[in-house]
């Protein structure tokens, strides 16, 4: 396994906003009543967006998701198919700080970690596609800037 990659400064606001932006427009083009959580490379949460009808529960969810990816810098997918695998891997449930559901994503900018993406609302998968949407905008973002 790579090093993770390093922290960063914390995502800035603006940006927080594109990524919630692309993926609020993920789960309304799906209809798919979402909580998406922003936090950033700190933890600390930076947006939270509730879409219509989604569910209370969602909201905590969405951001253990986002907590999850960016303080272990790597997608809760990851923890999710480590208990599916059983064996050895079922010792993550041990663990308190961290839910292993897929639907959080880091986000990555010049190699660092600047914060996460968390999503729940639907399954596992359409919480990560949506979060994965929220995360495309950050990269095509900085791809623009940096050109």
């Amino acid at each position: 396994m790579s090093r993770p990659p390093s922290y960063g400064a914390p995502i800035a606001l603006a940006e927080a906003a594109r990524v919630m932006a692309a993926a609020q427009a993920e789960a309304v083009r799906n209809d798919w009543p979402m909580v998406i959580a922003i936090v950033g490379s700190g933890g600390h949460l930076v947006i939270l967006h509730a879409l219509d009808d989604a569910q209370h529960g969602s909201v905590a969810v969405a951001q253990a998701k986002a907590e999850t990816a960016v303080n272990f810098r790597r997608p809760s997918k990851l923890f999710e198919e480590a208990v599916e695998a059983g064996g050895l891997g079922l010792r993550v449930l041990a663990m308190s700080n961290l839910l292993p559901l897929d639907g959080g994503l880091p986000l990555i900018v010049d190699g660092c970690v600047i914060g996460a993406i968390g999503v729940s609302g639907m399954q596992s998968t359409q919480d990560a596609q949506v979060a994965a949407a929220g995360a495309a905008a950050l990269l095509a973002e900085a791809t623009t800037v940096r050109s």
